[in-house]
């Protein structure tokens, strides 16, 4: 993996085998039965303020910020102005998701300036894309070297135009928008455009990407 050589999008081979369409149908049909449940529901954000939790909290875990529901319920109504350095961690990711569905709803594109603003709410600094080389994938155990990314600032943001092209311009692929939701949260980890928040950048844009398709609505 450490000499994987990232190329320009879209694909250049058909990804879409009868593996992956079975698991689209699935897919499809999880994603259906959630958005009807919300349409239901007569004050739907009361749930989605909930899952909206439940997600931060479970992105944050993948980076090692662990927190509780108690904590994180009590920084959203800020009792006794408790807020855990975890919790504000996840009440960043919240608020990050938040100003990106912002952005989105109101063109319904997804800019690398958008990208850069959700990110800088997440780790409240304006670092933007990495200009310093150095930044590498480690095995947290050993601290082996697994993969190196795109170094070069100027190879960083020509692979950001070009994923911010294949994110917004359909005519570049026929892929199914989650088979292309895919592909761009693997470009986008690959590319590893920030000093920090990678991931959990790259799952939120995962969720904005399927209210742009229409495939949820909030």
């Amino acid at each position: 993996m450490n000499n994987f050589k990232l190329e320009k999008l879209p694909l250049t081979k058909d990804i879409e085998t009868k593996s992956v369409l079975k698991k689209l149908n699935e897919a499809h049909r999880a994603l259906a039965e959630l958005k009807g449940l919300v349409s239901s529901i007569p004050n739907e954000h009361i749930l989605i303020n909930t899952l909206g939790l439940q997600e931060a909290k479970d992105s944050s875990e993948i980076e090692n910020i662990i927190t509780t529901h108690d904590d994180l319920y009590k920084a959203e109504l800020n009792l006794d102005g408790l807020k855990s350095l975890d919790a504000k961690e996840v009440q960043n990711y919240i608020s990050a998701l938040k100003i990106g569905y912002s952005l989105i709803s109101k063109r319904n594109i997804l800019t690398n300036n958008n990208i850069i603003e959700i990110q800088a709410e997440l780790e409240k600094n304006n670092a933007g894309f990495r200009k310093v080389p150095g930044t590498a994938l480690k095995n947290a155990t050993t601290g082996e070297v697994v993969y190196t990314p795109p170094q070069d600032y100027e190879t960083i943001k020509e692979l950001m135009t070009n994923l911010e092209q294949f994110i917004n311009d359909d005519s570049l692929s026929d892929f199914d928008p989650i088979v292309k939701m895919a592909i761009i949260h693997f470009q986008f980890e690959s590319i590893h455009p920030f000093y920090d928040g990678n991931g959990r950048t790259g799952r939120i844009i995962n969720v904005l990407y399927l209210v742009m398709k229409d495939l949820l609505d909030l």
